[in-house]
């Protein structure tokens, strides 16, 4: 999923989850912690999660902003549990056929936070909304492994019966894929697959999911007030099938995107949790004891808009990758143990076989710090010394630990190429809809898991993927990952997918900068908040406060 700050794309893909930044901004901006009234003591978590949600409409969220909201006001099929694993959830048991291609889920007596009953009929409904095509749904392809599909998404099939979802009576969901998908039990925690109340989105198709009167969940929590760019108010849903180990009474979302801000808030107890330490401050902080670090698999990476010239040349953005020194962005500025990226998809991310790390197949696949090759490219692509490059436009939320790497990252390709740059920011939901309507040159993107596999990180640059931003197209590219979304699991499986990743890198429509750590501070009361490495920022059905 897109990584706002975390994208990005963290649609994330698969989000692109944009996802928050790990790291700070260079610059204390002028904006001071919202004047709300804190929430009452007691079972009360403070969290920030920075910038404001584009949505809270699972089907349309493709940042980590929204669908960390998301995961706590509903829930799917299965839940992730502490240790990342599906759980199960609404689906409270299922049966996998043989040849794994058909799923029966069997659906425990649950209802909605208004008390209307929640039944198959609305997974039914909430999955064909997402493959709709009227619905523009950024993450629709996740729906693409069901018997057509695809097909209804693009219009060729027009029958919803003929999808391969069907309900049969009201706690009984049956899903047939055309071929096994061995992380798809993953797929159903994500929101994208998460149920929606088809009576409020009737009601209201294009504002239910804005005022807590018209937004029902199914999640341990419930909507209670948004008070739009200052703060979320949730409270514990009594609704909620497992409502009894859910300890919160209520759940503070402050959206604040300046990290000195969020600092100075953590450090006066206004906020218990939070996620983007400024880097300048990561030492400090760390020798304090402070500072916790989780796993991540996530990474950042900038995106070329392939149909815009020069940037459809391969050997401009091989130039501009070979002039990026990522060992001194990890080392010098971002300091909370990064590690620089040389492919795509990042170490942890599963293998061909139980304990085995995708990575290993290849650490390595693009050139590293090289000034004089790049200097090279670039005079071969006819900008000798860098002379007639048009400036470029660099695209970025404003999150000042976003804006801190990109004036480091233009400053090298001025001094090593002559180039130019202009750093354009926007407010999260506006940079959000530049990326998706393609309107930019080159875009800072971050990404993060939505499920621990190298398709998350690979699917989303197939032709005609609403992720696929950077409107790149290579026929081989799509044909091995068809070939490996063909095939459950193995060798054969994991090497179409590193072939794969070897063609995007050869390209490189997008480059990747490092891979994420996930560093943040939280009150030592604070109890049971899962930090997952990929997924969601925060899990807070299990949380409490000691």
């Amino acid at each position: 999923m897109l990584d706002p700050g975390v994208f990005v794309v963290k649609n994330s893909k698969k989000i692109l989850f944009l996802i928050l930044s790990v790291f700070a901004a260079v610059f204390i901006a002028g904006c001071s912690p919202s004047s709300s009234k804190p929430a009452a003591t007691g079972q009360v978590i403070k969290y920030n999660i920075g910038a404001e949600p584009a949505t809270l409409d699972p089907a349309l969220s493709s940042g980590l902003t929204e669908q960390t909201v998301a995961n706590a006001l509903l829930e799917g099929l299965v839940r992730l549990d502490k240790d990342g694993l599906p759980a199960p959830g609404v689906a409270k048991s299922w049966d996998i056929s043989p040849d794994q291609r058909t799923y029966t889920f069997h659906l425990r007596e649950c209802s909605w936070s208004n008390g209307e009953a929640l039944t198959a009929h609305d997974f039914v409904y909430s999955w064909l909304r997402v493959l709709a095509p009227e619905t523009a749904s950024p993450y629709a392809y996740q729906l693409f492994y069901v018997v057509n599909g695809k097909e209804f998404n693009s219009g060729e099939v027009k029958d919803p019966a003929s999808v391969g979802i069907r309900a049969e009576g009201k706690d009984r969901l049956v899903v047939t894929l055309k071929d096994p998908v061995p992380y798809f039990l993953s797929l159903t925690a994500f929101p994208t697959l998460f149920p929606v109340p088809e009576s409020a989105v009737s009601l209201d198709p294009a504002g239910w999911t804005q005022t807590p009167a018209g937004f029902a969940g199914n999640g341990p929590f419930k909507l209670t007030a948004w008070e739009h760019n200052k703060q979320i108010l949730l409270e514990k849903n009594d609704h909620y099938w497992d409502s009894e180990n859910v300890k919160l009474k209520n759940l503070v979302i402050t959206l604040v995107d300046d990290s000195n801000t969020e600092l100075a808030m953590f450090e006066s107890g206004q906020i218990d949790i939070a996620e983007t330490p400024p880097y300048r401050e990561v030492e400090r902080l760390a020798k304090s004891g402070r500072l916790k670090l989780s796993p991540d698999l996530s990474n950042e990476y900038y995106m070329f808009n392939t149909k815009l010239k020069p940037f459809d040349n391969v050997q401009v953005r091989k130039a501009l990758s070979l002039a990026i020194d990522r060992e001194a962005l990890v080392t010098s500025l971002t300091k909370s143990g990064e590690k620089a990226a040389y492919a795509f998809v990042p170490p942890g991310v599963s293998g061909p076989a139980p304990g085995q790390d995708f990575r290993n197949l290849g650490e390595k696949i693009i050139e590293g710090f090289n000034p004089a090759e790049a200097k090279k490219m670039l005079a071969e692509a006819g900008f000798p010394e860098g002379r007639d490059f048009p400036k470029i436009k660099l695209l970025l939320d404003n999150n000042q630990n976003h804006k801190a790497v990109a004036e480091a990252i233009t400053g090298m390709w001025c001094d090593h190429l002559g180039v130019q740059s202009e750093i354009i920011e926007q407010e999260y939901k506006v940079y959000l809809s530049t990326m998706f309507e393609k309107d930019y040159q080159v875009a800072r993107v971050g990404w993060i898991a939505d499920y621990n596999d190298p398709m998350t990180f690979l699917d989303m640059w197939i032709k005609g993927s609403d992720n696929n931003l950077a409107e790149w197209e290579n026929a081989d590219y799509d044909r091995l990952i068809g070939m490996a979304m063909g095939t459950a699991k193995g060798a054969t499986r994991s090497e179409a997918l590193f072939e794969a990743e070897k063609i995007l890198m050869n390209e490189l429509p997008v480059v990747p900068i490092y891979y994420y750590t996930n560093p943040y501070l939280e009150k030592e009361t604070i109890k049971d908040v899962i930090h997952p490495s990929f997924a969601f920022y925060a899990e807070f059905k299990w949380a409490y406060v000691e």
